[in-house]
């Protein structure tokens, strides 16, 4: 299965909240979203329904409308942060903490351009 590789470098194939909107898994749904709410985001199992954060008018989860890392992509047309002339940048510090693997991603796009 082809790689789809999110603004931040998460590999979105690889994400909980999309592997259960592909499979339309309600399970899933309840265990992510309890999983993932904290106080600054309440998630509801219908709020897990994401056909990945590239697309601009498929289903999205309700933290990626207002993601700076999406928005500001969006803004400068760029395929993802590897992409951008000034990648990398502090938006993305809370991403890398979180999934390390997401900066090794952008980091060879990064390279190989």
């Amino acid at each position: 299965m082809e790689k789809m590789i999110a603004f931040c470098g998460l590999n979105c194939r690889e994400c909980p909240a999309f592997i259960a909107t592909q499979k339309d898994d309600d399970e899933a749904r309840k265990k992510i979203s309890k999983e993932w709410a904290n106080e600054e985001f309440g998630i509801e199992p219908a709020d897990v329904d994401c056909d990945g954060c590239l697309v601009t008018d498929g289903k999205l989860m309700s933290f990626c409308d207002v993601c700076d890392v999406r928005i500001c992509a969006l803004d400068k047309e760029v395929e993802n942060c590897g992409h951008c002339t000034e990648y990398p940048c502090g938006k993305l510090d809370k991403i890398f903490k979180m999934a390390p693997d997401a900066k090794i991603t952008l980091d060879e796009i990064e390279r190989n351009l």
